[in-house]
C-alpha cells in the first residue's frame, strides 16, 4: 500500500468511497442528510483539507484522509478494504506527516470511537450537534501524547 497526496482528478472516486463507507458505517444517518452532505464534500470539503489517499500496489484507491489545522476532518475506507490496516495507516500518516492531534467522531459511530481510542486518542469533550447543526452528537478527541 502507498499513501500519497490526492488531486482533483481523484475526487470522483473519493466521493464514491465516502458514500459506500458512510452507508456501511453510519446507519444512524438519515438518507436526506447523506444526500445533503455529498455535494458539500465533493465541491467544498475536499478542497478545504490536505487530502491523502491510500492505493493498493495495483493502483486501486482504498481510502482517504483529510486534515486541516491539526484535525482529522475525514477518514474513510472502501468497505472491501476495511479491517486491513488502511485506516490505521492513513491515520498514522496524518499524525506523523500532517501534525494531526485531534478528531471529532459521531457518538453513534462506536467502531470509529474504538478505532481512534486504539490509536491513542481520548475523548475530551462532546457537542450535541454535528457541524451542520444536525442532532448527531460529536465526541471531540485528542491524541494522548
Amino acid at each position: 500500500m502507498k499513501i500519497e497526496s490526492a488531486g482533483k482528478a481523484e475526487h470522483q472516486q473519493l466521493i464514491q468511497i465516502w458514500e459506500s463507507s458512510v452507508r456501511a458505517t453510519h446507519g444512524f444517518l438519515a438518507e436526506r442528510d447523506l444526500l445533503e452532505l455529498k455535494p458539500l464534500i465533493l465541491e467544498q470539503y475536499f478542497n478545504a483539507v490536505d487530502l491523502s489517499i491510500a492505493r493498493s500496489r495495483e493502483g486501486e484507491l482504498l481510502g482517504f484522509c483529510g486534515v486541516s489545522d491539526s484535525n482529522i476532518e475525514m477518514l474513510f475506507v472502501a468497505p472491501k478494504a476495511r479491517g486491513k490496516g488502511v485506516g490505521a495507516s492513513l491515520a498514522r500518516h496524518a499524525i506523523r506527516t500532517q501534525g494531526a492531534t485531534r478528531v471529532d467522531v459521531n457518538e453513534q459511530n462506536e467502531q470509529a470511537l474504538g478505532f481512534y481510542q486504539y490509536l491513542g486518542f481520548e475523548v475530551i469533550g462532546r457537542s450535541p450537534l454535528d457541524g451542520q447543526g444536525k442532532p448527531y452528537p460529536l465526541l471531540h478527541m485528542r491524541l494522548n501524547t
